[in-house]
């Protein structure tokens, strides 16, 4: 009888009423809810809220319920004002909008059957809780009514924009500036927008970008700020703002203008001022705080090496409006960028996860800022000894030159192991190499860390493997060629396998320090681990996962734009990777950017000091962030490694194939095919060994890295190999590239 009943029950839930798809964005927004948090609460992703929102699809059990429910609760507490003009739906006409006296829309032709107008969102409700971040300042009302855009017949289109945008935002996150032979300046935004921008000044355009450009990007959390304006300057730009189109050696040196740069000193007189950083290729302008709202912009120099090309290919050459495409679908789908991929990835985390939140009223009914639970906190905390990097004020005690050793420092780092070639897979015909696809990201999904206390030091713990920290502990007694696989014990050759307990793949020695994942690894492998002593952190959570779910969608989702979708056989997935890059090498770069994204990020969070002057001992810089947090960085690096090994472990298990070296998120195999499928085993069914390497598109899944013949496998390890070490033939699987750099010519 309860089977019908639960049946009954999931069939009125497939007809809960729902309302039309503008309330229930209004809604949402009256609450001050994001769209992630609330696909979050329903297990869906934002781009599904973001749909059921703008009415393209509607959901279904078991989420429709649940859905009904919030929107019930939200329309008792927000009801529908009736003396109030009802808001346009977002695929409604645009009404005609005036342009005002300091800011144009510059026309331009149009494609057949194209939209000359942008339609204007629905303006948000205000938030009933707005808590300043202590650098807020304030920030002019943009004119009330939605400007005209234009779209250039031609023009690359940016993805449908990820985030919510009102009046205040109604031109996207960024513009890129270009300025022609009669120095006209013209912004180019996301989606084909062009303005035209009347600033003859840098402190005016400041003003103008602040009071006229409509530029922003939503919070991506409730307790969180709005991003700020991002200006591009191109060369042609800086020439037109009184700015060098390359920076003289003397400044690049530095990193910044000159303090007696004519510009600086239009600033200071418009009073203005400039971060700690100065003028740079990342500048931010603001002025300070004033009744809780913020004044401040960016700006991006791509000339001025802005955009590292490790990160960002080509795209400092590419042309205004393709620039703005690349940056702008970036900062739809990550963030507006705040400077290189890695302060971007930093500041992404923060603005996840806020560190304060809205109190409670008071007596009198006010709120303050309060410490938000599960964030990292607004204070830095000292990592544990053994945590910190050489020269940190809490080793200021060890004597000048000390090297510390493994059982002094925690050395928690990416793989980088080699061997040489067994004599059968000197018979095998080709090497080949297998990526994981976002490696680190896929590592720090889930992992528990540390948050705002500082450590506890414990002698002779017994190993919890639910508490993050650092122990030291003997590891030395694992030995891989007996090792749980799953449930069962297995008889492996340990001599063709990297240790899972060191970068290099040796076998330690004797006692050493390690994060929790990897001491908890030694365990999975049917060892028994004995700690001495160890750092702990009992305050505990998930700090990465929301950063992870977003770069993992911007990721995936950026794929499927270059044809690389989820859920492809086996066959198709390998067709697809083929090239993929070429389809749109625009929409390629942003694929690196989101990687180096992920990467930077990470290593940010053991900034190391830089610059004249320091001295071992002495604080830098960096150490005041509550996010230079080396144990979180150790934690997710540890994951990453154990997980590269627990794939491994499994194929070896399964078919008796050995790595023939590891760089990171890169194995490589000999086989006797060019193709991964003639490394791993997948069934008709198309399944593989579970947890083991899986090919598809997906974080924490594989793709090709390369193939190469054994021929210039062998050739390489000769010509490298010297005194023992052994050429880790990852590095040059992609291309099969070995420089003179490489060789020591």
């Amino acid at each position: 009888m309860s089977e019908l009943f639960d049946a009954v029950d999931a069939l009125i839930a497939s007809r809960s009423p729902l309302p039309p798809p503008a309330e229930r964005r209004r809604l949402r927004q009256a609450h001050a809810l994001t769209l992630d948090e609330v696909a979050s609460a329903l297990d869906v992703r934002r781009a599904t809220i973001g749909a059921w929102e703008s009415g393209r699809s509607e959901p279904r059990p078991p989420q429709r319920d649940a859905y009904a429910r919030l929107l019930t609760q939200l329309a008792r507490l927000y009801p529908v004002d009736t003396a109030a003009p009802a808001a346009p739906q977002p695929d409604s006409p645009a009404p005609e909008a005036v342009p005002s006296a300091g800011a144009s829309v510059k026309a331009a032709p149009q494609s057949a059957g194209a939209k000359a107008t942008r339609t204007p969102a629905p303006a948000p409700v205000p938030s009933p809780v707005a808590v300043p971040e202590p650098d807020d300042a304030p920030r002019p009302v943009p004119a009330a009514q939605p400007r005209q855009s234009s779209r250039r017949a031609g023009a690359p289109q940016a993805a449908a924009r990820s985030h919510d945008a009102g009046p205040e935002h109604g031109h996207g996150p960024l513009l890129v500036l270009d300025a022609d032979a009669e120095r006209q300046v013209t912004g180019y935004g996301v989606g084909g927008l062009i303005l035209d921008v009347p600033a003859k000044s840098l402190p005016a355009l400041v003003e103008w970008t602040l009071a006229e450009a409509q530029l922003g990007a939503e919070k991506l959390h409730g307790s969180g700020r709005d991003a700020d304006p991002l200006l591009v300057l191109t060369s042609s730009a800086c020439e037109r703002y009184g700015l060098p189109a390359q920076l003289p050696e003397s400044a690049r040196l530095a990193g910044r203008l000159p303090e007696d740069h004519k510009v600086l000193g239009q600033l200071e007189r418009a009073a203005w001022q400039l971060t700690k950083r100065g003028f740079g290729p990342w500048a931010r302008i603001y002025r300070p705080a004033q009744g809780g709202r913020r004044s401040c912009v960016q700006l991006c120099i791509p000339s001025w090496r802005a955009l590292d090309d490790r990160a960002w290919g080509h795209a400092a050459q590419l042309g205004p409006a393709e620039l703005a495409r690349v940056l702008g679908v970036y900062a739809q789908r990550v963030v507006t960028p705040v400077g290189t991929t890695a302060v971007t990835g930093l500041h992404l985390m923060t603005a996840l996860n806020p560190p304060t939140r809205a109190s409670e009223p008071d007596a009198d009914g006010r709120r303050h800022r309060e410490h938000r639970p599960g964030s990292l906190g607004t204070q830095p905390v000292d990592p544990a000894p053994c945590e910190a990097t050489d020269g940190h004020p809490v080793l200021a005690h060890l004597p000048r030159f000390h090297v510390r050793g493994p059982d002094e420092k925690l050395f928690e780092e990416a793989y980088d192991w080699a061997r040489d070639l067994t004599d059968a897979e000197c018979m095998q015909g080709h090497l080949v190499g297998l990526d994981v696809n976002l490696a680190f990201g896929a590592a720090a999904n889930g992992a528990v860390v540390g948050l705002s206390s500082p450590p506890e030091h414990v002698t002779d713990p017994v190993f919890d493997p639910a508490v993050p920290g650092s122990w030291l502990v003997d590891l030395s007694h694992v030995d891989l060629s007996r090792v749980k696989v799953g449930k069962q014990w297995r008889a492996l050759d340990g001599s063709l396998l990297p240790s899972p307990f060191t970068p290099s793949g040796q076998r330690p020695t004797g006692p050493a320090w390690y994060a929790t994942p990897t001491v908890a690894y030694a365990v999975e492998l049917g060892y028994d681990v004995a700690p001495v002593e160890g750092w702990v952190r009992r305050e505990s959570g998930r700090f990465l996962d929301g950063w992870y779910k977003r770069l993992r969608d911007a990721y995936v989702a950026t794929m499927a734009d270059l044809g690389v979708p989820e859920r492809l056989s086996l066959a198709e997935f390998l067709q697809a990777m083929d090239g993929y890059k070429s389809r749109d090498p625009e929409l390629g770069i942003v694929v690196d950017a989101v990687k180096m994204t992920v990467k930077g990020g990470i290593g940010k969070l053991q900034e190391k000091a830089r610059g004249g002057g320091w001295k071992p001992g002495q604080a830098w810089p960096a150490l005041a962030r509550p996010t230079w947090r080396p144990d979180i960085r150790a934690t997710v690096i540890s994951r990453a490694r154990v997980n590269m090994h627990r794939k491994m472990l499994a194929l070896a298990a399964a078919t008796g194939r050995y790595p023939v070296a590891v760089l990171s998120d890169c194995a490589v195999y000999a086989a006797d095919g060019p193709s991964p499928l003639d490394v791993l085993p997948y069934g008709a069914d198309g399944k593989t060994v579970p947890g083991s390497f899986r090919l598809g598109v997906s974080p924490g899944m594989v793709k090709h890295e390369g193939t190469q013949s054994v021929l210039w496998g062998a050739d390489v390890l000769e010509r490298l190999g010297a005194d023992g070490h052994v050429a880790n033939l990852a590095r040059y699987i992609k291309t099969g590239e070995v420089t003179a750099q490489d060789t020591g010519e």
